[in-house]
């Protein structure tokens, strides 16, 4: 079975640059990964993503050297698992907010006695080897979002999960949590002591961080601050970018 791609760039000491999926389009998807990017995100939360979109999406992946991630859109043992069976490298899990939900999560991902997942990994045994079930539990990687009030109260203690890999922060939701709104890139002192919990717990607990983030500048901050991965953009963020150049033509047919 070959190595997760992901907890090989980290063994090296370097950070993961993900990209993120809210379109469902294989093409999007593959487009999306052969630009580079260490993973790809594709997400069934928030984004318009179908259980078949979300196969085809992984299948396009596939063919790129990007790791292939899915945000599940809740902490359903069934949908963790399926999208396991599909071929995911791994799973993010939103809206965990006690050390019984994060134990819960973790155990869709592992098959006994490390867990409870289900075994029949229809692709994914297809993809990743005959040796897939045996490798499985230390391959597949399981990010927890904390994101709520009570997810940050009990960060020390999420993290201490066993078989948990990581933990990824929703900025929107954990700025709600916080009294804000639900904005992205911020610089509020209370948002930022916030992530520094969250970094402090993972740090001592030896797990990973990931953060959204949708910009170069930023992303590059909560590199420096300590994050493990971080989402740059995504997919529909660039698509809504090409207004640029549309403004730029309507300023020249107007100059005419």
């Amino acid at each position: 079975m070959r190595p997760n791609r992901l907890r090989q760039i980290w063994a090296e000491g370097r950070a993961v640059l993900n990209g993120w999926c809210n379109i469902g389009s294989a093409f999007g998807a593959e487009t999306l990964a052969r630009q580079g990017w260490d993973s790809i995100t594709v997400d069934g939360q928030h984004g318009l993503i179908g259980y078949a979109e979300m196969l085809a999406m992984l299948q396009a992946i596939g063919t790129t050297e990007a790791a292939a991630l899915v945000r599940v859109s809740w902490n359903n043992p069934g949908e963790i698992m399926r999208a396991l069976d599909a071929g995911a490298d791994g799973v993010i899990c939103p809206m965990v907010s006690n050390p019984a939900e994060a134990e819960a999560f973790v155990g869709a991902c592992r098959y006994p006695p490390a867990g409870y997942r289900s075994f029949g990994p229809t692709r994914a045994g297809l993809v990743h080897g005959a040796d897939y079930a045996g490798q499985s539990n230390g391959y597949v990687l399981a990010f927890a979002m904390i994101e709520t009030a009570e997810g940050l109260e009990n960060a020390r203690e999420i993290v201490t999960t066993p078989g948990l890999d990581g933990i990824y922060i929703g900025p929107s939701d954990l700025s709600l949590a916080l009294g804000g709104p639900p904005t992205q890139d911020s610089e509020d002192p209370m948002r930022l002591a916030a992530f520094d919990k969250i970094l402090a717990a993972c740090k001592t607990a030896g797990l990973k961080t990931g953060v959204h983030t949708t910009s170069v500048a930023y992303a590059q901050k909560m590199l420096e601050r300590g994050f493990d991965l971080v989402t740059v953009a995504a997919d529909a963020r660039y698509l809504a970018a090409g207004r640029r150049e549309l403004g730029e033509m309507r300023k020249w047919l107007e100059a005419r």
